[in-house]
């Protein structure tokens, strides 16, 4: 306000000087209540538009309109006060001057805001590091990001990349638009460490095309969410979010059935083995969605149980019932069947990593062959209607512990679903196989990131290994339709994973997306270097998700194939199962080891 008072005032003092051309100062007291007049009408109407209001360092480019029109109401004031006085009727103040005093007091009051604020930010600038980066797409979403990213103040927008040609060289935002072609040669210019991708209604396919031409060239990828997640389609500089893996892996997407899940969820009691789990949580997560009667969460790892009971309590209101117990346990599963009225079990709980396993074949025996059986035989005696079981693509000719317990698992699961034919019990029991999961416990994407995040190197046991990869959502979304689909006989199904994923593609995209380049022979100078550790024992090349790919069926999703091989009868299953079980008992891993895979190459 001091500032202000004495720049209005010189500004009416030089407003005078230029219309007589003469730049002596007032002299006299009438000359220098006519200057003191300025700031007198001038500062109540700043303060009532609130130009004191305004953080300086965070002034917006578009304060200039309201400082335009706080002087020019302070001119009219001026104007009005002087003209109704005498000074005008004594020739005092010329016609021209409220003109010179309006312009002199709008640059000076505008200018001292606007280089003030400069002045602030110089002053910030030695603690800021201002990160060089692109933005992808002009359109409005891209507009309103840049004035997100200006108002955070931390990153230097060199301009947007648009496939757009009518926008190539023109402006937008402030900000020159370049093409796609132009990519290479701004990140080597300007040093870009990050594009952002804004384009928020792209189809998916393009999608991928785009973040995977912007991830090769050492910048690392973000996005903004779709426009219909944001409130009143403003963007903030927090829902800026990493690109997901996922992106790059090219699966089409098939919509839900939802008169499949209707049919399979709504209004039942449904109870989930391993709730706690990736599968089994996100399982709970869809159920709940679709209105349950009641969901029981059974699972052997109390602060796994604890996470997602809180998590769902807090999201949805039906009957949670949190049981902790484990598959092996006998009585406590038929507690939490018997008790709750269960009608649909979906059996998640495994051990599920494969050189873990591996070493403690045994415990891996009991946990996923024999607590199967345990809440198979269960579920059958009680009257269950329904129950799935989670496979793996690794009980495909399986050479690992894992891998054979999860067959032996789906034959069990046969046994009893011949049986519940053969006694007209009405009862469906199904497994449905499929092969890795995105960001799942255990899963190859969480170690690599966490590898990256440490600067590498991103462990790899074979250049050449293959695996096939889905997202949580989407399992867990396939599992529940194809136990609807299940029509006795002990159904194994297939879900559709796309083309296989090679293991060091992955990795390389993983490193791109984190803003790194890939230390190679060929380019020393790249930050992470991938490092070949050999095969684990029992590891495959590839998966398979089919014994005989030939012998399958589509069904009415696309996305989920019913095997039609039924290779062992009940009785086969149950000796073979006395023999494993005598090993066991016996703790003797050299016998248990030799039945239970002479059994499924039968």
């Amino acid at each position: 306000m001091a500032f202000d008072a004495v720049a209005l005032s010189f500004a009416l003092w030089a407003g005078f000087s230029m219309r007589y051309g003469s730049w002596t100062p007032p002299r006299t007291g009438e000359e220098l209540l006519i200057i003191a007049t300025a700031p007198i009408v001038a500062i109540p109407i700043f303060i009532r538009l609130g130009l004191y209001r305004a953080v300086i360092r965070y002034l917006p480019e578009r304060a200039i309109w309201r400082i335009l029109q706080a002087t020019t109401l302070a001119a009219l004031g001026w104007v009005l006060l002087v003209f109704l006085s005498e000074m005008a009727g004594r020739g005092l103040v010329p016609r021209s001057v409220p003109i010179l005093y309006w312009a002199i007091a709008t640059m000076l009051i505008g200018s001292s805001r606007f280089l003030a604020k400069k002045a602030l930010w110089s002053t910030n600038a030695s603690q800021i590091k201002f990160r060089p980066i692109l933005i992808y797409g002009a359109g409005n979403s891209g507009a309103q990001l840049v004035n997100a990213l200006r108002r955070e103040g931390t990153q230097r927008i060199v301009g947007f990349i648009d496939d757009n040609r009518a926008l190539h060289g023109r402006d937008v935002a402030g900000l020159r638009v370049f093409s796609p072609a132009s990519l290479p040669n701004l990140i080597s210019q300007y040093g870009i460490e990050e594009v952002i991708l804004s384009a928020p209604n792209l189809s998916k396919d393009r999608r991928q095309e785009i973040v995977a031409s912007v991830a090769g060239h050492g910048a690392k990828v973000r996005t903004i969410p779709a426009v219909s997640d944001l409130v009143d389609g403003k963007y903030l500089v927090s829902q800026v979010k990493e690109i997901d893996i996922d992106e790059l892996l090219g699966r089409s997407s098939v919509p839900s059935d939802p008169e499949l899940i209707r049919q399979m969820v709504e209004g039942k009691t449904i109870l989930v083995t391993g709730a706690g789990g990736s599968i089994g949580s996100e399982l709970c997560r869809l159920i709940v969605k679709w209105a349950p009667q009641r969901l029981v969460l059974f699972e052997a790892n109390e602060f796994a149980l604890y996470q997602i009971d809180r998590e769902l309590r807090a999201l949805h209101d039906p009957a949670i019932v949190p049981v902790l117990g484990s598959i092996v346990d006998s009585t406590a599963v038929r507690r939490a069947i018997q008790n709750h009225g269960v009608q649909i079990v979906f059996h998640a709980a495994a051990h599920k990593h494969v050189p873990l396993v591996e070493a403690n074949a045994l415990e891996g025996l009991r946990n996923n062959v024999f607590g199967t059986r345990t809440v198979v035989d269960t579920a059958f005696h009680l009257g269950v209607e329904r129950f799935v079981l989670i496979s793996s693509d690794k009980a495909v000719r399986p050479t690992n512990v894992m891998g054979a317990t999860k067959r032996w698992a789906e034959l069990i699961v046969q046994e009893k679903a011949i049986r519940a034919d053969r006694e007209k019990t009405g009862q469906l029991f199904c497994a449905v196989r499929f092969g890795n999961v995105l960001g799942s416990n255990g899963s190859v994407v969480p170690l690599f990131k966490e590898q990256i995040a440490h600067g590498g190197p991103v462990t790899l046991t074979d250049p050449q290994m293959t695996r096939y990869f889905m997202s949580i959502h989407e399992a867990a979304e396939l599992i529940v339709q194809a136990g609807a689909l299940s029509e006795g006989g002990g159904d194994v199904f297939l879900l559709d994973m796309g083309e296989p994923v090679l293991i060091r593609d992955l990795a390389t995209n993983m490193i791109n997306l984190a803003g790194f380049s890939v230390k190679t022979p060929g380019n020393p100078d790249g930050e992470i270097e991938i490092v070949v550790t050999g095969k684990r024992p029992g590891e495959k090349m590839y998966e398979e998700l089919f014994y005989d790919d030939t012998n399958v069926s589509v069904t009415r999703q696309p996305k989920i194939m019913r095997s039609l091989q039924q290779d062992t009868t009940d009785r086969d299953v149950l000796d073979a199962l006395a023999q494993l079980e005598h090993a066991l008992l016996d703790e003797n891993e050299v016998e248990a080891r030799r039945i239970l895979f002479n059994f499924i190459r039968q």
